[in-house]
């Protein structure tokens, strides 16, 4: 069976083969999900992917969807730090973003987008339809995306920006005014004197939000052909027991790495910020399954439904096999 996933230091174990889920031999592609995505949703290329949950929910709109789901998170982010805003704007606060124009990495929707936006509607009075929308590719060019089988809401104006320039040169250039993006532009990453984040303090405003709602936000989850679920319905548990099992010894690296003064790592003063993220998120920062994430589902659910990407509200227990959501 193969898996396409990114190297995570929580699924390493699988990816070196350490942990091995029971009854499958697994072949685990390395691919960066940007590369892994359009080659499950369009070619159905592996058995089992990482996706990102904007992506597979669009295809539970299609009358025969061809992926099901396990409750494995592989990426969650904060995405405070995700909004890039350009020096000359006008944009001090969210309010400003109110009649300028955004950008959004890939296309209307995409998961730090979605977490953005809503964020930025239910915390800072920033109305989902206050700004216009471009979309496409952020460091490179990027076609619009043939494989993905929803089309922006038709009453929100989004248009792509098309193959001859990036968001990132319209950012820095001026002709958008704020980016949504779990990429970060080539201008940041070079310090240009136009770009900057719209919460400068992002960590504090990341960690202020979390202590009010409880949200760590999910971004990707774990999709199986539909075809090989139906044909061997025991894969799904074996691999969210794997999945599992692998972030436990990620959980037991860093539990080691804290009595050494966490000396693996070549990041200074990473003993404090490890200790301070646990104080607040706690021993199982990185929850799998349904019950201890069901307030960030439902929170991504909504704003998927507000943010004009279905008519439909899906429920968590609608996303995922119901094997795997006994924990």
């Amino acid at each position: 069976m193969t898996l396409a996933c990114w190297n995570y230091d929580r699924t390493r174990a699988l990816m070196d083969g350490s942990v091995k889920p029971e009854g499958i031999e697994l072949r685990y592609e390395n691919l960066f999900p940007a590369d892994n995505f359009p080659r499950m949703m369009r070619d159905r290329e592996f058995e089992a992917a990482e996706l990102g949950l904007t992506f597979y929910l669009a295809t539970l709109h299609l009358d025969d969807p061809p992926f099901v789901a396990i409750p494995v998170y592989p990426i969650r982010l904060f995405c405070h730090s995700a909004i890039y805003v350009n020096t000359n704007s006008g944009i001090q606060e969210p309010k400003d973003l109110i009649g300028k124009r955004t950008g959004e990495f890939f296309l209307y929707g995409h998961d730090a987008g979605t977490w953005s936006k809503g964020i930025l509607s239910d915390h800072y009075g920033v109305p989902i339809d206050s700004y216009s929308n471009f979309i496409g590719g952020v460091d490179h060019p990027t076609p619009p995306l043939d494989w993905y089988p929803l089309k922006p809401p038709s009453h929100l104006s989004v248009q792509h920006i098309g193959t001859k320039t990036t968001l990132d040169a319209m950012l820095d250039a001026g002709e958008i005014d704020a980016l949504f993006s779990a990429l970060v532009p080539a201008s940041l990453r070079r310090k240009s004197k136009n770009v900057r984040r719209l919460f400068p303090d992002f960590e504090t405003a990341e960690r202020a939000y979390f202590k009010q709602t409880g949200i760590f936000p999910i971004q990707h989850i774990v999709a199986i052909r539909k075809d090989i679920y139906q044909q061997y319905p025991w894969v799904a548990r074996s691999l969210y027991n794997a999945f599992k099992e692998a972030r436990d010894h990620a959980y037991a690296m860093y539990r080691h790495q804290s009595a050494n003064m966490h000396r693996m790592f070549m990041i200074p003063w990473i003993t404090q910020h490890c200790l301070e993220m646990q104080e607040l998120l706690g021993d199982d920062w990185f929850p799998y399954g349904l019950d201890r994430n069901r307030e960030s589902l439902n929170t991504f659910l909504r704003y998927y439904q507000e943010q004009g990407l279905t008519n439909r509200r899906f429920t968590p227990e609608q996303l995922f096999v119901p094997e795997t959501m006994d924990d």
